[in-house]
């Protein structure tokens, strides 16, 4: 397997991606339009050939806001994905990371609709920033990650009455239980029944958080039949999950753990795990000539405990060890090495090899 050596070869390329700055292209009589994009010229190396090769993504979108009355917002974002890495004769895969509009009411919060983030990712969201890897099981397209058809009712600092005290609630429409995309299984995964959640968070004026969210979807009839090793086959899907961070002084440390049930899809078992545990903890420090490095622990495991043939394995576990650099605002450069820490035998058949992820991205 191919560990430890390829480092003498990436690690001087450092790197890392940097929050996107948007571009402001109107602001007059109240109405405001930015624009942001994004261009990742990004490869992966590994022994592991199904994984490796070029990642190269481009991202373009807006956000728009009207002033309505002086107390009274219209907004909507718009973000969409498309692939680099593919033939002109081969192009798909592209995809609506969000589309939603809404409105927010001062000091009462905001209330939209549309395709936007699950609020179950809240409690997993402390830890994602890691230059390129992390969230490998706790990122789902139907919960815990970008969710399409939601209600998402979000206030902060408690209708103006304790600053850093923030709390939303969200409603989950049904989404089609189609499997016409040529993928069964990637579409059985990706589809939910009615659902709810809501989140809890604190941020102290010294820079130190806590975050709680729950929520919880009805199955769809196609997702009830695929359970993995005859197990999660339950009626319903939730996800559970709290984090914990200081973030000042150029230091960042994060931890969250969540708790998932009936959500993980396992294609090698080609079904869902009954109980999915994550758990990811990152430090980093923000130089003030722009170098980020970065050390991440990431952990999953899938329990099936239903099934003649019981299995409580971990799916996913590496150690992220990795860096930014940004030039300016607009252009970084990155690494990010994973150290596959899972047994070649593992229960799931999952690669154990590790990989590195090398990227330049320019942002606006």
């Amino acid at each position: 397997m191919m560990k430890r050596n390829i480092l003498a070869v990436v690690i001087p390329a450092l790197l890392a991606a940097g929050a996107v700055n948007a571009a402001e292209v109107y602001n007059k009589d109240g109405n405001k339009l930015d624009l942001n994009g994004k261009v990742n010229g990004l490869r992966y190396f590994s022994d592991d050939k199904a994984g490796e090769g070029d990642k190269t993504y481009v991202r373009l979108g807006f956000k728009g806001e009207t002033q309505i009355n002086s107390d009274l917002t219209g907004y909507a974002r718009f973000e969409y994905e498309f692939k680099g890495n593919r033939a002109e004769s081969a192009q798909g895969g592209d995809k609506t990371r969000y589309a939603f509009v809404g409105f927010k009411v001062t000091d009462f919060g905001s209330l939209d609709y549309g395709r936007n983030l699950g609020i179950a990712y809240d409690g997993i969201s402390y830890t994602d920033v890691l230059p390129e890897f992390g969230g490998d099981q706790a990122y789902t397209d139907n919960l815990t990650q970008r969710v399409s058809g939601v209600a998402t009712y979000r206030n902060k600092g408690f209708f103006g009455l304790v600053d850093g005290l923030n709390f939303g609630l969200q409603y989950q429409g049904k989404n089609s239980e189609s499997t016409n995309d040529g993928d069964r299984f990637n579409a059985v995964k990706a589809q939910n029944g009615d659902g709810w959640g809501t989140s809890l968070e604190y941020v102290s004026p010294i820079g130190v958080g806590v975050i709680a969210s729950y929520a919880t979807y009805d199955r769809t009839v196609q997702q009830r039949g695929y359970a993995a090793t005859a197990g999660g086959a339950g009626q319903n899907a939730e996800a559970a999950a709290v984090g914990l961070k200081y973030d000042a002084n150029s230091i960042y440390v994060a931890a969250t753990y969540g708790e998932y049930r009936n959500l993980t899809f396992i294609s090698n078992a080609a079904g869902f795990a009954d109980k999915t545990t994550v758990f990811e903890a990152v430090a980093q420090y923000n130089f003030d000539f722009g170098l980020t490095p970065s050390l991440a622990y990431v952990a999953g495991k899938a329990k099936d405990d239903t099934s003649f043939v019981k299995t409580n394995e971990y799916i996913t576990k590496y150690v992220s060890v990795g860096g930014t650099y940004a030039f300016n605002k607009n252009f970084s450069t990155y690494v990010d090495y994973e150290i596959n820490l899972l047994k070649d035998d593992n229960a799931y058949g999952v690669s154990s090899d590790d990989v590195v992820a090398v990227g330049l991205t320019y942002q606006f």
